[in-house]
C-alpha cells in the first residue's frame, strides 16, 4: 500500500488510461467527501499501472445519475463503490462485477478475497466456481492477471488466511479447508497455474502452521 498525493482526482488512475473519458463522466457524478483515500494498491493490467483505493468514503450518488450512465461507465462506478468503507455497500457493488471478464475489473474481485466479510467471500465464490474451466473468459483474464501480479496475488493468499485465523477460525469455519477463501485461492491458482503453464504456490498454510498468522 502506499499514500497518493494528487491536485488532480486520484481516481482517474484507478482504470487504465484508455478509459480515461468513461472515468471522468464517473467522478464527475460521485458526491464530495470530507474523508479522501489515502492509502491506495499498484496493479499491473494490460501492461499498465492501476493505483486503487483501499477505501472509498463518499456517498452513492442517486440512482437516476447511475442510469444516466453507458454501461461501461456504471461498471466502472461499480468498481470504485467495491472499494467503500461499508462492508454492505461493497457487497452491493461487487455483485454487478463479479461475472465480469474485463480485465480492468478483475484487480476489484481479487482484492476482495484478501478481505474478511464472508458474505462477501461467498459471493465471490458462488460466482466463480467456474475459474477452474480453461478456456473460459474468466480463466483467462484472471489468470493473466495473477501472473502479471505475483507479490499482489501472495499478499492476497496470506491475507485469506491471516483472517481465517484471526475472526474466524474459532466460529463456524474451524478447518480452512472448509472456508470460502480456501476455496478461493483454489480456484484462483488454477486459473494462474494454466496461464504461467507451471505449478502456482501455494501460500496456506495447514494445519497448525496456520497459528501465527495475526
Amino acid at each position: 500500500m502506499q499514500p497518493l498525493d494528487d491536485s488532480s482526482n486520484p481516481l482517474i488512475k484507478a482504470f487504465p488510461a484508455r478509459l480515461a473519458s468513461d472515468a471522468e463522466a464517473v467522478l464527475a457524478l460521485i458526491p464530495d467527501s470530507r474523508l479522501q483515500p489515502f492509502l491506495w494498491f499498484s496493479v499491473a493490467v494490460e501492461g499498465r499501472q492501476m493505483l486503487i483505493p483501499e477505501r472509498l468514503y463518499n456517498d452513492e450518488p442517486p440512482a437516476d445519475a447511475v442510469a444516466s450512465l453507458s454501461p461501461r461507465q456504471r461498471q466502472l462506478l461499480h468498481c470504485l463503490y467495491s472499494r467503500h468503507c461499508d462492508g454492505r455497500v461493497r457487497q452491493r457493488h461487487l455483485e454487478e462485477i463479479v461475472g465480469s471478464a474485463d480485465p480492468w475489473a478483475v484487480p476489484y474481485v481479487v482484492r476482495l478475497v484478501g478481505e474478511y466479510v464472508v458474505e462477501i467471500l461467498v459471493v465471490i465464490r458462488d460466482e466463480l466456481r467456474g475459474l477452474a474451466d480453461p478456456g473460459t473468459p474468466g480463466h483467462l483474464a484472471y489468470g493473466q492477471f495473477l501472473v502479471d501480479n505475483p507479490v499482489f496475488f501472495a499478499r492476497v493468499q496470506r491475507q485469506v488466511v491471516s483472517y481465517w485465523n484471526c475472526y474466524h477460525r474459532s466460529h463456524n469455519h474451524a478447518s480452512f479447508q472448509g472456508y470460502p477463501g480456501c476455496t478461493l485461492l483454489d480456484l484462483l491458482r488454477a486459473a494462474a497455474s494454466d496461464r504461467a503453464g507451471r505449478p502456482w504456490p501455494n501460500l496456506a498454510p495447514s494445519g497448525a502452521r496456520a497459528h501465527g498468522y495475526c
